[in-house]
């Protein structure tokens, strides 16, 4: 892949970027779905070794890529936390995959 060619997926990405988190905001699950499959399509498209040797103008891309796209991730870890709290406080459960564990119970007494 050339430069221009290459700044124009990194344009695509940051499109792409921006409309996966208007679909996270709108908590949209098409929107969602659709943003993965595009971003998985144009990573596909990029030769990380070219990208390692580029102009500034790429660099510059490649760096508001990154960070829009660890801004969805935060935003997506946020919502998946308010959903799991959510659903312990309706259910008085925590969820069976919980990043913290619950603390171990005593055995009841025979």
């Amino acid at each position: 892949m050339n430069g221009p060619a290459l700044r124009e997926t990194l344009r695509q990405m940051i499109a792409v970027l921006q409309a996966e988190r208007q679909a996270l905001a709108a908590l949209d699950l098409e929107g969602i779905l659709g943003t993965a499959i595009d971003k998985r399509d144009l990573c596909g498209r990029i030769d990380p070794a070219f990208a390692l040797d580029t102009d500034p103008e790429t660099r510059g891309l490649i760096e508001a890529a990154k960070r829009l796209n660890e801004a969805n991730r935060q935003v997506r870890n946020l919502l998946a936390a308010n959903v799991g709290a959510r659903l312990e406080a309706l259910t008085g459960f925590r969820p069976l995959y919980s990043a913290h564990p619950a603390p171990a119970r005593a055995a009841p007494l025979a």
